[in-house]
């Protein structure tokens, strides 16, 4: 299995392209702040996926999944201080927030499949 085919990896990746759209048009104190947070935390949710995936062992790619879920949750948090800041309200902040929670679903799921079944790379089947 590719990377670009896992679910989780394009998850990772959509809410990246979501969140940079809504950060490019904040104002520049905002940006300076909160937003650039924002946008490396997510965006090292699926650049450390990828990483890991490259690696020539599976323990080195769960530790590398590892870190995508700490960037994961530092996202949340970053998305937090923006909604409570008024930067990202309604619509935009419960769709982003519930993604958070799918894409912490899938990788706890990806996380558990590494390492098992001869230490290869798990098919969707094994993940989902």
């Amino acid at each position: 299995m590719k990377l670009e085919e896992l679910k989780v990896y394009q998850l990772a990746m959509d809410i990246g392209e979501r969140i940079w759209m809504i950060v490019s048009k904040w104002d520049y104190f905002a940006k300076d702040t909160v937003g650039k947070q924002l946008v490396k935390s997510v965006d090292s949710i699926a650049a450390n996926l990828s990483e890991g995936y490259g690696r020539f062992h599976y323990k080195e790619n769960k530790q590398f999944c590892y870190y995508s879920r700490g960037s994961l949750y530092e996202t949340k948090t970053w998305l937090k201080k923006a909604h409570n800041r008024g930067l990202i309200i309604g619509d935009d902040f419960q769709s982003l927030e519930k993604d958070i929670e799918t894409i912490a679903y899938k990788l706890n799921n990806y996380i558990k499949s590494i390492g098992t079944k001869t230490d290869r790379k798990p098919t969707d089947s094994e993940i989902y």
